[in-house]
């Protein structure tokens, strides 16, 4: 078994067994609406103490829909904190046991490693797809992958360099050259849909499996080994994702999003997976998929009518898996698959500029809930995909709407009569202990899964984050600019919401990946419009009601210092300096990964062949096995049940009577 390790997974069963799966979701279910009713009662108590008027009632209702949300993900934290304390496996409820990898069943299969890339940073690419090929080969298991770099690239230069440095690569790998592949389509139509469709409908029909990456996707051959035997040993699996890990960061926000990422998302993947068993989600990469599931189920239809929910299906990884499960097959997460990494956007504003983008593909989700046969664990999906961002116009809604409250109760405050034959004055009511409580609970489900996911890591994975107490300045540092930002990620996000049901289309471009101080001019322009109106607003408050601006205050903090705290955080020297003190460390850098020391080698050795591109002759990809797609529908199919009725009323009357 050359360079093959036996590793902990929760996937070491064939047809792993998951008990109590209704049981499990009632259980969720159940502690989310018993929290979210006592947090609504507190609301409703607080103001309805002096009669409820209509901008309390629609404030109520806004509430009533963050809170419901801040306790699903607060449930599922300390579902994951309980089982990632005790090792146990989120799907079997069992000890997490390691896996051998089963050299036999792996050469009985085939798997196709796909990369598919538009536009994107070609050394960085092919450094990145090298470097996952090569941990493969260590493994001794190459023969049984191929991999293929799917081009959709439409700028003529970044093609010309694709064409380049694929022969160099070529070159590099000798004998392994056979089994990679590179093809570039001009016309890249229904973009990556369309980029995995073309390859599935050509050369898919070639393999059991694929494992989908993106172009900044970095995989050790590992964690492939693992994620492909985990599609053996379980065949009603239709898809298997893992949790892909940011690294290789080095501004400020950038190792915050990194650290924070690894220290507290497998223990939220690990809750979730709990909960949602076999009827997880996809995240559109880094993950193992079965080919002839695939295709045969998700055909993605372009949607009728108009933006936000016509057209083509932006966010197509949520509609694959529901696809997938109204088909029957199952959609796991394996929370501890290690070895699946990814590069997060640097800075705050790239970070912002991506989240445009899922914000109009998760909205668009909300149109498919009542698309016929899709399982209501999916539409669960949808929903808690695209509250994930209406959440926060939710929560601006709610500080303007309590903004007008406070003022207008301060303006009324001495009005104790408020009709012409009223005996008695009406004394206002001030239920300050169900605020503090109400206030305290919040903060508890806010920041109590952190603490959770430290209290994991110092027991589990201390030394991987150089330490206790590094470990613990990092996530106090970590929490409190997560408090910082969080205003202002309201208001990108609140814009971006509002864009979508306007109807504005946003592009769908690569994404920059590379460390890079955000300019002065360019930090103000996207935030000077947000300062001036928190200027005012707090301006306002402090006016009418000083006690409410107060408790107002950390929001207005953050949306006045938005510009200065854009620029600082993309700081790559703020970053490095932190990394040299040891904040922020993560595992990836600790452990000394081989796949990311090698990238980084590779990033700065590869260079670009000086020839001229028609050197260099096209690819090809061998002989095609086609096959077709076919497109699913989301209307409903057949009859209704009543017509069906009436229908077989009928055909009974004709043979009794004729």
């Amino acid at each position: 078994m050359s360079g093959i390790q036996m590793t902990s997974s929760n996937s070491n069963m064939r047809n792993t067994a998951m008990p109590f799966k209704k049981t499990r979701v009632w259980l969720f279910s159940l502690l989310v609406l018993t929290i979210s009713a006592y947090g609504m009662w507190i609301m409703f108590d607080i103001l309805n103490s002096n009669g409820m008027t209509p901008l309390e009632y629609a404030l109520l209702a806004l509430f009533s829909i963050t809170f419901t949300w801040i306790v699903t993900a607060f449930c599922s934290g300390c579902m994951g904190f309980i089982l990632q304390l005790f090792r146990i496996d989120p799907l079997t409820l069992t000890r997490q046991k390691a896996i051998e990898i089963d050299e036999q069943a792996l050469s009985k299969t085939r798997t196709a490693i796909v990369m598919p890339i538009y536009n994107e940073d070609t050394q960085r690419v092919i450094a990145g797809f090298e470097v996952s090929l090569r941990s493969l080969i260590k493994t001794g298991q190459f023969a049984h992958f191929d991999f293929y770099l799917l081009s959709d690239t439409q700028d003529k230069e970044i093609a010309n360099n694709e064409l380049k440095a694929w022969h160099a690569l070529t070159e590099r790998l000798g004998d392994f050259a056979k089994q990679t592949f590179y093809r570039r389509r001009e016309d890249n139509k229904h973009r990556k849909v369309g980029n995995l469709t073309d390859f599935c409908e050509r050369w898919g029909s070639k393999y059991e499996h694929m494992i989908v990456l993106d172009a900044d996707s970095i995989m050790t051959g590992q964690c492939m080994l693992e994620l492909t035997s985990s599609m053996i040993n379980n065949p009603q699996a239709g898809l298997i994702q893992t949790i892909p890990i940011p690294v290789r960061q080095d501004t400020f926000f950038g190792r915050f999003l990194q650290f924070a990422s690894v220290l507290y998302s497998p223990m939220l993947a690990t809750g979730s997976a709990f909960w949602q068993t076999n009827h997880a989600n996809y995240w559109g990469h880094n993950a193992v998929i079965r080919v002839k599931a695939f295709i045969d189920c998700c055909g993605l239809p372009v949607l009728e009518g108009n933006a936000p929910f016509g057209g083509e299906i932006l966010s197509h990884d949520f509609v694959e898996a529901s696809l997938l499960h109204r088909s029957g097959w199952d959609v796991l997460l394996l929370s501890d698959i290690q070895g699946s990494y990814e590069e997060v956007p640097s800075n705050i504003l790239d970070y912002a500029i991506r989240d445009r983008r899922w914000v109009q593909g998760n909205i668009q989700h909300l149109g498919l809930l009542p698309a016929s046969g899709l399982k209501i664990m999916s539409k669960l999906h949808f929903l808690l995909g695209a509250t994930a961002y209406i959440s926060s116009l939710i929560w601006l809604s709610m500080l303007v709407l309590s903004t007008i409250d406070a003022v207008t109760r301060a303006l009324n405050s001495n009005v104790y009569f408020n009709q012409v034959y009223q005996l008695f004055p009406t004394w206002q009511i001030a239920k300050t202990e169900l605020i503090n409580s109400l206030l305290f609970v919040t903060i508890v489900l806010l920041l109590l899964p952190k603490l959770m996911g430290i209290i994991v890591t110092l027991l589990h994975r201390n030394k991987q984050f150089g330490g206790s107490f590094k470990l613990i300045l990092g996530s106090i540092i970590e929490t409190v600019f997560a408090i910082i930002i969080a205003p202002l990620m309201m208001v990108f996000h609140s814009y971006f919401v509002v864009c979508v049901f306007l109807g504005k289309k946003v592009t769908w471009d690569a994404q920059p990946r590379s460390g890079r101080m955000v300019p002065w001019q360019e930090a103000i322009g996207y935030t000077l419009l947000s300062t001036l109106i928190a200027l005012a607003w707090g301006g306002i408050a402090y006016y009418f009601t000083p006690v409410f601006f107060w408790w107002l205050s950390p929001i207005l903090i953050g949306l006045i210092l938005a510009a200065p705290i854009v620029r600082y955080s993309s700081s790559i020297g703020l970053g490095v300096k932190l990394r040299k003190m040891g904040i922020f460390i993560c595992p990836s850098e600790v452990d000394n990964n081989d796949t990311l020391a090698a990238l980084r080698v590779h990033e700065q050795e590869i260079a670009l062949p000086n020839d001229d591109v028609a050197n260099f002759s096209i690819p090809t990809l061998g002989q095609e096995q086609s096959s077709v797609m076919p497109i699913q529908s989301f209307k409903r199919q057949g009859l209704s049940k009543r017509k069906r009725v009436l229908n077989a009323h009928q055909q009974l009357k004709k043979k009794l009577f004729n």
